[in-house]
């Protein structure tokens, strides 16, 4: 076995925040090398699919919110950096009951953090947006600033800014162990061991392997993604739709506008498929298919079933279905970032920055109790 270097640091996994971190210390000016198994952006992941919703008024916890508005900070870095848009405004529509999980989240955000919000009526909503059908006592909230960035194009331009900033990659490469090795990490490759005095674990649903050990119960569950076939330019970003987000007496459905021949996305955030191994080939799953076409014939019934696309993708979930950032038990030079539970890619930015400041020990401004690793150990 051969050894094939030492770096400051090491990042396993290179998806939305694995990326954003390789970037972010190689910005720091640190030798830093970034493993992955596949060839990001590949679709055996999270980070994946086209699109991302990216919204401030955040329904699932108001602590994210300060997370976000530095996440858009940095998105809007990495734009003038690579010179090529990563984030498109479209605005988001979220709409439910008023006694719900979303609307009465989204005000409860809102204003603790004064953001810029507008609640209407659903018929006020079917006024402004034509197309989209909900009871007469569902609420609509608008979030005028919020819209989608363009996922593989993150991941690609955070990797290619990484490598100009000195980084090194490699692909199609699985870490086989690791161990740790007086104040560091040896991670053996293949044939070869590398050495980092720190790491950074962002391996999305590989990462339950290696919280396995301290009976953290992370499920992986598999999801899809679709899209279908519109005529009606209402529904096309390029008419006014915006991105949208239903909380149903069926589960949670999201997506956004058509921006292309492809037509509209949709998915359901809610259930899914829990599975062991990420690494068997994701299959379709007709059950879940009918229950997004039956919520676009009952909510967006301009659109045709006629479906142009699909995908897959996981979700890591924690049981409280928030993240996790924090330093492996007994392992202060090792960082993991996990569980983001199928709403963290529009923090990857922000997480990367997280994360480099851990290794280089530099102070967050954020609260992050409610991410810790301990609330689940």
């Amino acid at each position: 076995m051969s050894s094939s270097g030492t770096y400051d640091a090491i990042v396993v996994g290179l998806g939305g925040v694995g990326s954003a971190t390789l970037y972010q210390l190689a910005s720091r000016g640190l030798s830093v090398l970034g493993i992955d198994r596949y060839s990001p952006p590949h679709t055996y992941g999270s980070s994946h699919g086209q699109t991302r919703v990216f919204r401030t008024a955040y329904f699932e916890h108001p602590s994210y919110v300060p997370l976000l508005r530095r996440a858009a900070d940095l998105w809007r870095l990495t734009e003038e950096h690579c010179g090529e848009e990563l984030y498109h405004k479209t605005g988001l529509l979220e709409i439910g009951p008023r006694d719900g999980v979303v609307i009465p989240g989204i005000l409860r955000s809102a204003a603790e953090f004064d953001l810029p919000i507008e609640t209407m009526s659903m018929a006020d909503a079917k006024d402004q947006f034509p197309g989209i059908e909900g009871p007469e006592n569902w609420t609509a909230v608008v979030e005028a600033e919020a819209g989608f960035l363009a996922v593989e194009a993150c991941i690609e331009n955070h990797l290619a800014l990484a490598q100009q900033r000195g980084a090194t990659v490699r692909y199609g490469t699985t870490v086989d162990q690791w161990k740790s090795v007086g104040d560091g990490m040896e991670l053996r490759l293949g044939n070869d061991r590398v050495h980092a005095a720190r790491v950074v674990l962002a391996g999305g649903p590989w990462s339950a392997q290696w919280l396995a050990k301290y009976e953290v119960e992370l499920s992986i569950v598999r999801k899809h993604i679709y899209w279908y076939e519109t005529h009606e330019q209402g529904y096309h970003q390029s008419s006014g739709f915006p991105c949208y987000f239903f909380e149903t007496r069926d589960g949670f459905f999201y997506g956004t506008p058509a921006i292309d021949d492809a037509g509209v996305k949709v998915a359901r955030h809610s259930g899914g498929e829990q599975i062991t191994d990420p690494e068997k080939h994701h299959t379709r799953d007709p059950q879940d298919q009918r229950q997004c076409e039956s919520f676009l014939k009952t909510h967006l019934p301009k659109a045709s079933q006629n479906q142009t696309h699909w995908s897959g993708c996981y979700y890591t979930v924690t049981p409280d279905e928030h993240f996790i950032i924090d330093h492996m038990p007994e392992m202060p030079h090792v960082t993991v970032v996990a569980g983001l539970s199928g709403h963290g890619f529009k923090f990857a930015s922000v997480l990367g920055e997280i994360a480099a400041q851990s290794v280089v020990e530099e102070s967050t401004e954020f609260d992050l109790d409610f991410l810790r690793l301990v609330r689940l150990l």
